[in-house]
């Protein structure tokens, strides 16, 4: 799988270019493909990792299709051959790191699930000893595994803006006290769900954050689906709460960025390639052990 920068589609608009994805519309669907971008602290990184979009579709893929029981999702293709024209005739180009989607009337949250103390759920207790609100038992340190799953929701903002931390009282302001709870319950359940699987590999899933989007009125889960971009996963084997764990998401490459004088603001810092190559080996292990098998790009 060659590396991808950006859409080779230049024969239909575009319809937006995200931190990571480049979406078309095609009316009642949208066309999602996921290029090797990547981004941190809300910043598009100067540097690409080598099968980072087919692996992020895919681990999606999996997941869509295995939870599907629970809740349903936008997902109606991957296979870029079956692709409407003119995106067929890119089926080379946008094999596994591309799905033809429901287009949902999304909701302007996120649906953020944490099981164990890190991120900015660790910074907000370690001020005040709460996150999102809800105060957590004293004496938590990093990594620790919280007394049970907080449902921790965030506005979503747009693109180059950050999310802002809200209280489930303040979503329910947002999106009403019914459809707030139906997203605190949805969450939580597909958030067991994925916890099951993962240890039952050797994993634990530390966080995870969702977007969901109505069908017709019904709720659908929609974007991506416990991928690492979009969730926390450590070695079950290795975890020791009170230091960093060993992960299989983009936690190594936060970490050093962090060590960099570097404020977090575009542009970003040029990748090296050892941190290109370490990052592309975390997606692949991640790969690996959610689903069995290798990575075959």
């Amino acid at each position: 799988m060659k590396l991808m920068a950006e859409s080779p589609i230049k024969d239909y608009p575009l319809l937006a270019r995200g931190k990571v994805r480049d979406i078309y519309d095609l009316g009642d669907k949208l066309l999602l493909l996921a290029t090797d971008r990547v981004s941190a602290f809300d910043v598009v990184l100067d540097g690409l990792i080598p099968d980072k979009g087919g692996i992020l579709t895919s681990i999606s893929a999996f997941w869509f299709r295995k939870l599907e029981d629970l809740v349903p999702n936008h997902m109606l293709s991957t296979d870029s051959t079956e692709y409407p024209e003119p995106f067929s005739n890119y089926a080379e180009d946008l094999a596994k790191r591309s799905m033809l989607v429901k287009k949902l009337e999304m909701l302007p949250c996120e649906c953020i699930v944490r099981g164990y103390l890190e991120g900015s759920a660790l910074k907000s207790y370690q001020k005040d000893g709460t996150v999102n609100g809800v105060k957590l038992p004293a004496g938590l340190v990093r990594g620790d595994k919280l007394p049970e799953p907080l449902f921790t929701p965030s506005t979503k903002a747009e693109v180059g803006g950050h999310d802002i931390n809200i209280s489930v009282k303040e979503l329910a302001d947002i999106i009403g006290t019914d459809m707030a709870k139906q997203l605190e319950e949805t969450s939580l359940k597909l958030f067991a769900a994925a916890t099951e699987h993962a240890e039952a590999n050797g994993l634990i899933l530390a966080d995870t954050k969702f977007e969901f989007g109505l069908d017709d009125g019904v709720l659908t889960l929609g974007d991506e689906a416990f991928t690492p971009d979009s969730s926390r996963f450590w070695d079950k084997e290795l975890w020791k709460p009170g230091k960093e764990q060993a992960s299989f998401d983009k936690q190594f490459l936060r970490e050093w960025l962090s060590s960099l004088d570097w404020d977090k603001t575009p542009p970003g810092p040029t990748l090296p390639q050892e941190i290109i190559d370490k990052t592309a080996a975390r997606y692949r292990e991640a790969w690996l052990r959610l689903t069995g098998s290798p990575w075959e790009a």
